[in-house]
């Protein structure tokens, strides 16, 4: 009797293992052509590709990007995990051609959890994340999270911004150290310049620095140093003349004198410098 409920229980697995190695295969030809350029088939293929996954030829849909340890096969069966919280949401889990190791995604169909509201998924799934990581509380599992995709032409759009938020993810530090910190970064998270720079390597942001800034690139030169924090200041306060005289305690025609000196050396237009003094 034991032998043949052992060999029930065997059957099964063998049947779910199937599945899964069937659905995953599915999914990872639909992140396939999601991640490939546009042709004239491409519509119908991808039409295919979502019904053959099990999810509607019409959106909304929402991209998740996870990044566990590299070595580590669980990160797939980590996210599905993840997914089967989400009501009324269909989701086909893979890998992309071009994933690095340890890297799954998912294309979820939001459905009716969207029409509840835009972040029900984003805010689920980041309240799951703490009891995802204790599966193995030594390596950091990131994650980053597509605003949703209304069609399915735009679903690649929503796999450039699900990989973008991960990026962000990733370089996110716990509180007082340098170690990486395990999180779920949702792309409308990412609300700052430095944020939505990220994953842009520091010599390139360098370059760009000195190439847009010129001769105020140089720090050794007071003069320069002066006109580059007016300048900072004038974007903070998002070009306004006043506050920014106010902030330096500068009257406001030194404010315009020094923006002016600023345009005509770095050969830019800076916001606010056509509009009245305010």
């Amino acid at each position: 009797m034991l032998h043949e409920i052992a060999e029930v229980l065997a059957q099964h697995r063998r049947s779910a293992l199937r599945r899964e190695t069937t659905a995953r295969g599915r999914a990872a030809d639909l992140l396939a052509l999601i991640d490939t350029p546009s042709s004239a088939a491409a519509p119908a293929a991808l039409g295919r590709a979502l019904e053959a996954c099990g999810l509607a030829e019409q959106g909304p849909y929402t991209v998740i990007t996870v990044k566990g340890q590299a070595d580590d096969d669980g990160t797939a069966d980590a996210l599905t995990e993840a997914l089967h919280h989400l009501p009324d949401c269909g989701f086909a889990v893979g890998r992309l051609p071009t994933a690095e190791p340890g890297e799954a995604t998912a294309v979820i169909g939001t459905g009716a959890a969207a029409a509840e509201g835009g972040d029900t998924i984003a805010t689920t799934l980041k309240n799951l994340w703490p009891t995802l990581q204790s599966r193995n509380a030594k390596v950091p599992l990131h994650g980053g999270i597509s605003t949703p995709a209304t069609t399915p032409g735009t679903l690649k759009g929503a796999l450039t911004q699900a990989r973008h938020a991960l990026t962000a993810a990733r370089s996110r530090k716990a509180p007082g150290t340098e170690a990486p910190m395990s999180s779920l970064t949702a792309i409308e998270d990412l609300t700052t310049l430095d944020a939505l720079l990220t994953g842009i390597p520091a010599d390139v942001r360098t370059a760009f620095g000195i190439h847009a800034l010129g001769p105020l690139a140089d720090d050794t030169n007071p003069s320069y140093r002066m006109l580059l924090e007016t300048l900072d200041v004038f974007l903070t306060h998002n070009g306004s003349w006043a506050r920014t005289a106010e902030a330096l305690h500068l009257h406001v025609n030194t404010v315009h004198y020094r923006i002016q000196r600023v345009e005509m050396l770095t050969g830019a237009t800076w916001p606010g410098w056509t509009t009245s003094w305010t």
